[in-house]
């Protein structure tokens, strides 16, 4: 007989009807919960139709009090604040929070790998999953990255295997950690959200905070917020780095890449591909593949499966597939090739693209600002750009306006920047002051939610624009 799940007969309030409030409003009803949706969105802006969400009831437009009578548990979309006045209250009424990913993690049958970071996320979950899936085993993969796993719980089985990205706003709220947890690196992100980066790596720190003796932590060795967190570990620590011969994990000597100690059958080392291997462009990106071999190596010490070996990890490197919207060349024309690197949503991931090419560089910045410092890579811009342009709307959080004002304390000369109003002003200027030989680099640093749904829109209309030069 199946045991009657904890939530059955008990009212359950989703906050945010994006993907994970979505896949929670299927899910909750077949373990017998009573189920409350509420956005602050209306259901015209949102696209629902109630049909199709039988027995669910919802309170859309705004957070009236009474979707919290007689709640007995709430769960908060990843996107939703959580200092909303109304989630306030629950909080004082003593209400339990959670979301998608800890009921996920609470019941998966199978093992899990848990990947976070600021950045480099969603290719080391892809790296993972088909290295996992080259060893032969079957591979969920989901999380922040695609799919909510929550959907997927039914057809998961003990023998398989979960590879899940897990974001920051995720793991606020969480107090269930993976049995294999990767913390790639640890820079300010999400600052608007969190306040401050004490707040943002606190909630990041919640992937191994709850983990066993008997489990696995990589930490990403070259980030000092990533390495930081080897206080919290409280199982087998593995590491990955480009600089330093970690004796457990993954690294770079040379031109080689190399697994060592836990990560390696009989401890190692040994060579899993040369540098010219890696099918991915960037220091970052080689990051990416150290991670994912790291993870994988290691992976047997905590979920009771063999680790993959080198000939595994290198066979599925050859046959890896770049994750779109991530340094994603679309098209060339007469001579000038155009990138979309529209996931590019902080000034960190602007730096990493930029120092991916030693070509001349027709720069895209744009987007919404995070509260972040943009010192750093606005001068690194400088050197590497032939040309910036900064496009989005005046004013408020708006990366081009604070840019901008970066740019007139510099006294940058005009032949170097243009600003425009859209990415649409942006394609069609870039395609004016682009040279045969340039890359033009859309790597906004800012997040995508002042004109778009999320990064993908924004990089599926970049791509639009540029196929129809």
């Amino acid at each position: 007989m199946t045991a009657r799940d904890p939530l059955a007969g008990k009212r359950v309030v989703v906050f945010g009807f994006g993907r994970q409030g979505a896949a929670l409003a299927r899910w909750l009803p077949t373990v017998g919960a009573d189920v409350v949706v509420t956005d602050s969105r209306s259901a015209k802006a949102l696209g629902v139709r109630r049909r199709d969400y039988p027995g669910v009831r919802f309170y859309l437009g705004g957070h009236p009090d009474e979707v919290l009578i007689g709640a007995r548990c709430i769960c908060v979309s990843g996107g939703v604040p959580l200092d909303l006045p109304i989630l306030q209250e629950a909080r004082a009424r003593g209400m339990p929070f959670t979301n998608d990913a800890q009921l996920f993690l609470e019941r998966c049958p199978a093992p899990v790998i848990g990947i976070t970071g600021s950045a480099g996320k969603t290719t080391t979950t892809a790296l993972v999953a088909s290295i996992v899936s080259k060893a032969g085993y079957k591979v969920w993969r989901g999380g922040n990255i695609g799919n909510p796993l929550i959907a997927d719980l039914a057809e998961i089985k003990a023998d398989d295997i979960v590879v899940m990205e897990l974001s920051s706003f995720q793991l606020e709220l969480m107090s269930t950690s993976p049995r294999v947890a990767a913390v790639l690196n640890l820079t300010p992100n999400h600052l608007d959200r969190h306040g401050a980066f004490e707040q943002y790596a606190n909630a990041k720190a919640n992937i191994l905070r709850y983990q066993r003796a008997t489990d696995v932590a990589v930490l990403g060795w070259d980030s000092p917020g990533s390495r930081a967190l080897e206080q919290v570990v409280a199982g087998e620590q593995l590491a990955f780095s480009l600089y330093d011969m970690v004796p457990d994990g993954a690294f770079m000597l040379g031109s080689r890449l190399l697994v060592a100690g836990s990560a390696s059958f009989d401890m190692g080392p040994h060579v899993v591909c040369e540098r010219d291997e890696i099918p991915l462009r960037g220091d970052h990106n080689a990051l990416n593949v150290l991670a994912a071999c790291a993870i994988t190596g290691g992976m047997g010490l905590a979920i009771d499966r063999p680790g993959v070996t080198p000939d595994v990890m290198r066979a599925s490197l050859r046959d890896f597939q770049p994750v779109e919207h991530r340094l994603e060349t679309v098209r060339e024309v007469a001579g000038v090739t155009w990138v979309n690197d529209s996931i590019a949503t902080a000034p960190e991931r602007l730096l990493a693209a930029m120092a991916s090419y030693e070509e001349p560089l027709v720069l895209l910045i744009g987007g919404a600002d995070k509260d972040l410092p943009w010192e750093t890579a606005i001068h690194f811009a400088l050197r590497k750009a032939r040309h910036i342009i900064l496009f989005g709307r005046d004013g408020g959080k708006q990366v081009a306006s604070k840019v901008m004002k970066l740019l007139e304390q510099m006294r940058v000369r005009d032949d170097q920047l243009s600003r425009v109003q859209s990415l649409d002003h942006a394609v069609a200027r870039a395609a004016e002051v682009a040279q045969a030989g340039d890359i033009v680099l859309l790597s906004p640093g800012g997040t995508s939610y002042d004109a778009y749904e999320d990064f993908a829109a924004r990089g599926l209309h970049f791509r639009q624009l540029v196929s129809e030069l």
